[in-house]
């Protein structure tokens, strides 16, 4: 294992003391900096404060007030001036300090897809919080009567009865007809702008500034696509039969309505092990908090910021927001006493220790993840526990009996679990990458066609609704969900590095990693205090002696 601890040190003293000497055009770009953040610092926090607002009230005016200030953040990031500033630097290559240099690149990425027309950036900005706006108050409804998500996902997962459990699936599609026209208008304001500064769309664009390569995400999804068709044929067969069986039905005459999650993204529980019985009686806030003190990684003071439950006008979803790159982290939730808000408080609270174990000392403008994806990948190596044995015995108190009963399924779980939203990712990667490419193409028939190919779903008779748009990523998070199976990607290799190297195992047969400090110690040291300090792939390979690879992750879920 690399350590960058003397090296970051070093580093930053050169970057605060003027003792180490730095060029005229280092100078130059401190100078920048500086002001840049002075500036830019109290927006980004107020604008995070009022989309918290936002999220918890639903109020017209919580909104407004959000789409002003991300508005305002935005603006500076569109001066051309000092874009053109920055891209005269870049282009010099007279910038040759390492953490200077990392800062001049993530302000270059900000600016550049920020390039926009005054006019146009207020179009997709108001347009975007209209939408969001929608999505987090819309109510669907069962027989006119109105529904939250959790009681959609409840029918889901426990009726029997296939009409029933269709008006559910229904109403869970419902906000896509309410903001579809929306999110297509929306769609084609950012391939306008992105297509000003050069790009093919706006998809391009993002991932660009975004420090990835279109090709290089093609190539990773195309072997994914290879390696995962047969075994998720299989999974997939046998879960049909027993559905099938389950619910009266020919397996030719499954919908989508018959899996357990509106986008078919979950798992369905059907082999013989509720695991919700395990949480029931337990508070899954309380039984996060206790994992994550035990690995040296408390979380207390993020839970006293966060709103963990549900109500009307709130967003019915799940969020972790770092408020002020300060230690201001917290999290939404509408919890349950099930595994599923298990798994997602476990993901959520990751987010949450990675943002608030940035080292402070560090610049402001490198108090973030290394990308995305990389702390999408520590929630996920989190969120997977609420369905391991080993860790449910050991934070549950189960008895052998009830572990080794979970643990006969539990591969198969996990498996399923993997191969179902490896395929669902594929969906939404090729779905957001060709709505960009052609808006005016029929949108509706491309979705069910990408359902149909990666999920061996059935399009229902008939269907021709926009149930895409019932999907809020492609309104608040665009061109981002591939991020989530890069996340799987390298969580694997972190647990794989972890246990040959931190726990000294020959097998993860029997890890779980409660009450292993080293283990919290090792993420905060490798990845959370690196911030983004460096590329994401040599993060990566700093972390785990090798860049990012699929094998990990193919090695525990695929063969």
């Amino acid at each position: 294992m690399r350590t960058m601890v003397v090296f970051t040190a070093l580093l930053l003293l050169c970057v605060l003391f003027a003792g180490c000497a730095q060029n005229a055009k280092e100078r130059e770009l401190q100078q920048f900096i500086d002001a840049h953040v002075e500036k830019i610092k109290p927006m980004e926090k107020a604008a995070s404060l009022a989309s918290w607002d936002a999220a918890l009230s639903g109020k017209e005016e919580d909104y407004q007030r959000q789409s002003k200030l991300i508005l305002e953040i935005r603006q500076v990031y569109s001066n051309t001036d000092e874009f053109a500033f920055l891209k005269q630097l870049k282009e010099s290559g007279e910038v040759s300090d390492p953490v200077m240099s990392r800062q001049l690149e993530v302000l270059y990425n900000g600016y550049l897809r920020n390039q926009i027309e005054p006019e146009l950036l207020k179009q997709i900005v108001q347009l975007g919080t209209e939408i969001e706006k929608n999505f987090s108050t819309f109510r669907g409804t069962i027989d006119g009567e109105k529904v939250t998500d959790n009681q959609i996902k409840e029918i889901l997962k426990t009726e029997t009865n296939s009409d029933k459990r269709k008006k559910a699936w229904l109403a869970s599609k419902q906000a896509g007809a309410v903001v579809a026209e929306d999110l297509i208008r929306l769609v084609k304001l950012r391939n306008q702008a992105a297509q000003k500064l050069g790009f093919e769309n706006f998809h391009t664009l993002m991932l660009t500034t975004g420090e990835q390569n279109v090709k290089e995400l093609d190539m990773i999804f195309a072997e994914l696509h290879e390696l995962t068709n047969e075994p998720f044929a299989q999974l997939k067969a046998e879960l049909d039969e027993i559905l099938a069986d389950k619910y009266g039905v020919k397996v030719s005459e499954l919908m989508p309505w018959h899996y357990h999650d509106p986008f078919f993204q979950e798992t369905p529980m059907v082999y013989d092990l509720n695991l919700d019985v395990y949480y029931e009686d337990k508070d899954v806030k309380d039984l996060a908090a206790k994992f994550y003190e035990g690995i040296g990684l408390p979380v207390d003071d993020i839970l006293s910021r966060s709103d963990l439950y549900e109500r009307e006008g709130k967003n019915p979803h799940a969020f972790c927001t770092d408020i002020d790159r300060n230690g201001d982290i917290r999290i939404l939730c509408n919890l349950k006493n099930n595994e599923v808000w298990m798994e997602t408080m476990l993901h959520e609270l990751g987010h949450g220790v990675y943002a608030q174990y940035h080292d402070t000392v560090k610049p402001y403008l490198l108090r973030d993840a290394a990308h995305i994806f990389t702390t999408e990948a520590i929630a996920m190596f989190f969120g997977r526990l609420s369905r391991d044995p080993v860790w449910m015995q050991q934070m549950l108190g189960l008895t052998d009996e009830q572990k080794a009963k979970i643990e006969k399924i539990s591969y198969k779980y996990a498996q399923l679990k993997q191969l179902i939203f490896a395929r669902w990712a594929m969906v939404m990667y090729d779905f957001e990458k060709r709505l960009y490419a052609d808006p005016e193409q029929d949108l509706n028939k491309l979705w069910w066609g990408l359902v149909q190919k990666y999920q061996l779903v059935n399009r229902p008779p008939d269907r021709d609704e926009p149930d895409w748009a019932a999907k809020i990523h492609f309104t608040i998070a665009p061109c981002y969900y591939h991020n989530y199976l890069l996340g799987e990607l390298l969580a694997s290799q972190l647990r794989h590095y972890i246990v040959q190297n931190i726990l000294k195992l020959d097998t993860d047969d029997e890890v779980g990693y409660v009450a292993r400090k080293d283990v919290g110690n090792y993420l905060k040291q490798n990845v959370f205090k690196a911030g983004d300090l460096y590329h994401w792939s040599e993060m990566i390979d700093r972390a785990t002696d090798e860049p990012l690879t699929p094998k990990y992750f193919v090695e525990q879920f695929v063969r």
